[in-house]
């Protein structure tokens, strides 16, 4: 389908999303509480700074890091992999495949729908945090910044989609690529900023981890919205996320177009 054609059928993909997702409320709920942990990191890393900062970060910032990297997570998740995995064992992306619309726009719009939802959970997280430790702290002080933090929020989130495109289409070569998704998620977990600010590991480690894409899906954007960079260093970091925004695409379409080929000449 042309461009022009998606463009025509994304206020109705968007939504069925929006609707499925107000439908499923309670299935986001559950997911909604399943992202606490960096809630949990909080308490933990404010008793470790109680009486001395821990590198550059006092209670103070760690109450808004953590708080920020829950708002972010709302914002940057995608599930794009399980509903791949799910259709090729169900059988339901052959259904798709006859659509003239190709399943990674439904893919797609289907997690944007959802927003909306989402920003109802991050929104008060963030108020919370400018409460508690002032507006300074907790939210982007300047246009720039704020313009650089939605292009960082939006570069994660495509991050994020993308690998979990590459991930999902792995199952069309296997019976599934579950495992694969979790090795991912463990690598996100301890390189991305998810548990702990990147900048408190130590300089090799920082240096490995800053040529890896898990950064840039968490860790960039909550240190752009707490202020962590003047706009040189945001401008340098931003250049690496949307390289790997470009590198991902690319990746995740070659995987797919490949195996949708392989699906259809086995019979789907």
């Amino acid at each position: 389908m042309s461009v022009r054609g998606v463009l025509r059928a994304m206020p109705t993909m968007l939504r069925v999303g929006f609707a499925e997702s107000v439908a499923y409320r309670a299935e986001m709920f559950v997911w909604v509480l399943s992202t606490t942990m960096p809630l949990v990191n909080m308490v933990l890393w404010m008793a470790v700074a109680k009486h001395s900062p821990v590198g550059q970060y006092g209670q103070a910032d760690f109450v808004s890091y953590f708080l920020a990297t829950f708002a972010v997570r709302q914002l940057t998740s995608a599930w794009a992999a399980w509903i791949i995995n799910w259709e090729v064992k169900q059988g339901t992306l052959a259904m798709r495949l006859l659509r003239p619309i190709s399943p990674l726009w439904a893919y797609m719009f289907d997690n944007i729908a959802g927003f909306p939802l989402r920003l109802v959970v991050a929104v008060p997280v963030v108020v919370l945090s400018v409460v508690l430790v002032g507006a300074d702290k907790a939210v982007p002080q300047h246009a720039w910044q704020w313009g650089l933090f939605l292009l960082a929020v939006l570069g994660g989130w495509a991050i994020t989609f993308l690998a979990n495109v590459a991930m999902g289409a792995l199952s069309l070569f296997t019976d599934s690529s579950q495992k694969t998704m979790e090795v991912w998620m463990v690598l996100f977990f301890v390189c991305s900023g998810y548990m702990y600010p990147v900048e408190l590991l130590p300089d090799g480690l920082r240096a490995v981890i800053n040529w890896l894409p898990f950064r840039y899906q968490m860790g960039l954007p909550v240190e752009l919205m707490t202020g962590a960079h003047d706009l040189p260093t945001a401008l340098g970091l931003l250049a690496r996320q949307w390289a790997w925004v470009l590198g991902m695409g690319t990746l995740a379409l070659g995987i797919w177009k490949y195996g949708v080929r392989r699906f259809a000449a086995f019979g789907g």
